[in-house]
C-alpha cells in the first residue's frame, strides 16, 4: 500500500511537471518562470521546496531523541524568513538578477567574485541534496526492504525528468502541489494518532524523562548550550543564503510581490511546523527505542493504530515523505543547474538541461558514499555554510556601499572555507568532545569571522569599491512605484 502511494506521488509529479512543457518556451521561463508567479502560488512553491526531508522526517526524529532543544530547528527555519523579509527580499528582486552569482557580479562588478559565489552555490546545493537522496533510500527500504540506493536513484531520476521538461515554470507547479500534499500527509494521520492517544488514557512522559527531555538546555545533548545558540544563528541567517530559496524571489513580478510572498510563506511554514513536533512527542511515548529515529513519522500509525487504517495512514505519510524529497530536490536542482549552465556552459536551454544531469549525479554519489547522519543535522550544516558565506555578502552588499571586491572575496573564502571544512570533518567522522560540537555546529564562530573579515578587508582596500556602486544601490532601493528601467541584468560573461 505504501509502495502504491509512492508510485502515485511520482506519477503525479511527472504529469504536473509535463504540463510545464506546454508553457515553457524561453530561457526566462526555464530560469525564473518569466517573473510572472503570483505571491500565493510562489509561497506555496517555496513551502514545497523548503519543507525538505529534514522538516518532514528529521525534526520529529531529533525531538524524539533530544527533546525540546530541537524545537529551535523549526523556529529558526521559519524565523529566517523574517530576516529575509526585512533585509533581502525586495532589494534582491529589484536587482533583476537570475541567480546569486548574478547578484554578486552586479554588485561587486567582478568575475572573480561571481565564480567564487558560483562554487559556493553548487557546494551548498549538493550538500542539501545529499540527505534528500539518503532519506529517500531510507524510506523505500523501510516500506519495501529495497537497497538504500534504490530510493535515492528514483528521486534523482524523477527530479531530472521534471527539470529537463520545463525548468522553473514546471517545477513551480509541482512544488505548489507538493506543499499541500505534505501538509495533508502530516495533518490527517495526526488527527487519528491523537484520537488513539486519547483512547489510550492520554499518557505523558515519565518524570525521569521530563527532567531532561522536556527541559530546555537540560543536558539531553552534549554541549547543548553552545549547540543550541549556534543552531539558532545558522537557521536564522542561513535561510537568506540558500540558493534554491533566493531564486524564488527572482520569479516575482516586483519587490512588493516578493515581500507579500515572504509574509505568506511565514504563515504556511508556521502551520506546517506545528505538526512534526507532535509526532516527535508521540514517538517519545510509543517508540522511545526506535533504532533510526528519522523513521518515527512512518512508524507511528502502525504502532499506535494498526490494521487497515494504520496501513492507509502509513501510506499517506509515506506519500508526503516522497513529496518532500521530490519538491526540495527539484528546487535545489534548478538553482544548481542554473549556476552551472550560466557559469560553466553557454547559458542556453540546452546548457541548462546538461547542467541538470550534473546537478543530480554528484550528490547522488555522495549520498551513497558518505556516512549516514540524521537528516536534519546534515541540512543544518548546509544552513551553516550559507550563513557563513552568502549572508554577509547579501547583507553588506545590499546595505553597505563601502563593501569592496577584495573584502567580499576575503569573507567568502574565509567564512565559506571554514564552514565547508567543518562540514567535511563532520560527514567523514569528526573527533569527540567540544571539538566535535564546534565542527557539527560551526555557525557560532564562522559567521562572525566572515562578517569581520569582509568589513576589515573592505576598510583596508577602499580603492576597490566598485565604480558603479552608486547606480547599483539606487537600483536596489528605489521603490517600485517610481518610473525606473528595471530590465533584467545580464552577466558580462553571457
Amino acid at each position: 500500500m505504501s509502495l502504491t502511494a509512492v508510485l502515485v506521488v511520482v506519477v503525479a509529479a511527472v504529469l504536473i511537471g509535463a504540463f510545464g512543457i506546454r508553457v515553457s518556451r524561453t530561457t526566462s521561463d526555464f530560469y525564473v518562470a518569466s517573473r510572472t508567479v503570483s505571491p500565493l502560488w510562489n509561497a506555496s512553491a517555496i513551502g514545497g521546496e523548503y519543507l525538505s526531508a529534514a522538516s518532514f522526517l528529521g525534526i520529529a526524529g531529533l525531538i524524539l531523541s533530544f527533546g525540546v532543544d530541537m524545537l529551535w530547528l523549526p523556529v529558526g527555519w521559519t524565523g529566517g524568513y523574517l530576516v529575509l523579509l526585512v533585509l533581502v527580499s525586495a532589494p534582491l528582486r529589484r536587482s533583476g538578477a537570475y541567480t546569486l552569482p548574478d547578484f554578486a557580479e552586479a554588485r561587486l562588478e567582478s568575475m572573480t567574485v561571481r565564480r567564487t559565489a558560483s562554487v559556493l552555490v553548487v557546494l551548498i546545493g549538493w550538500l542539501y541534496l545529499m540527505p534528500q537522496f539518503q532519506s529517500a533510500g531510507l524510506v523505500l527500504r523501510t516500506i519495501t526492504g529495497a537497497p538504500v540506493w534504490v530510493g535515492g536513484l528514483l528521486v534523482a531520476v524523477v527530479v531530472a525528468v521534471n527539470v529537463l521538461s520545463g525548468g522553473m515554470r514546471s517545477i513551480t507547479f509541482v512544488q505548489a502541489f507538493q506543499y499541500w500534499l505534505k501538509l495533508t500527509a502530516l495533518a490527517v494521520p495526526l488527527v487519528f494518532l491523537l484520537m488513539a492517544w486519547k483512547a489510550d488514557g492520554a499518557p505523558g512522559v515519565s518524570a525521569a524523562d521530563a527532567a531532561t527531555w522536556q527541559v530546555p538546555l537540560a543536558g539531553a545533548k552534549e554541549y547543548g548550550l553552545y549547540s543550541t545558540y549556534s543552531l539558532i544563528l545558522a537557521t536564522f541567517l542561513g535561510t537568506m543564503g540558500l540558493p534554491h530559496v533566493l531564486v524564488r524571489f527572482y520569479t516575482n513580478p516586483d519587490g512588493r510581490a516578493a515581500r507579500r510572498t515572504t509574509l505568506v510563506v511565514l504563515s504556511l511554514l508556521g502551520a506546517f511546523y506545528l505538526l512534526p513536533a507532535v509526532y516527535g512527542w508521540l514517538g517519545r511515548l510509543y517508540t522511545p527505542n526506535l533504532a533510526r529515529t528519522d523513521t518515527v513519522v512512518l512508524t507511528l500509525p502502525a504502532q499506535m493504530i494498526g490494521g487497515t487504517l494504520g496501513d492507509l495512514l502509513t501510506a499517506l505519510v509515506t506519500a508526503g515523505a516522497f513529496a518532500a524529497f521530490l519538491s526540495t530536490s527539484s528546487g535545489l536542482t534548478v538553482s544548481v543547474a542554473g549556476v552551472i549552465a550560466q557559469d560553466l556552459l553557454k547559458g542556453s536551454v540546452r546548457s541548462f538541461r546538461i547542467a541538470t544531469l550534473m546537478a543530480v549525479a554528484v550528490p547522488l554519489g555522495l549520498a551513497l558514499w558518505a556516512r549516514a547522519l540524521p537528516v536534519a543535522d546534515v541540512v543544518g550544516l548546509a544552513f551553516a555554510v550559507a550563513a557563513s558565506s552568502f549572508c554577509p555578502l547579501l547583507v553588506l552588499g545590499i546595505w553597505w556601499r563601502r563593501l569592496t571586491t577584495t573584502g567580499a572575496l576575503a569573507g567568502l573564502f574565509v567564512g565559506g572555507g571554514l564552514a565547508c571544512a567543518a562540514v567535511l570533518a563532520t560527514i567523514t567522522g569528526a573527533p569527540s568532545g567540544f571539538t566535535a560540537a564546534l565542527l557539527a555546529q560551526p555557525a557560532a564562530w564562522t559567521v562572525p569571522i566572515a562578517f569581520v573579515v569582509m568589513v576589515a578587508v573592505s576598510f583596508l582596500t577602499p580603492h576597490r569599491v566598485p565604480p558603479g556602486v552608486a547606480r547599483t544601490m539606487v537600483r536596489l532601493h528605489t521603490p517600485e512605484d517610481l518610473d525606473l528601467d528595471r530590465g533584467d541584468w545580464r552577466p558580462r560573461s553571457s
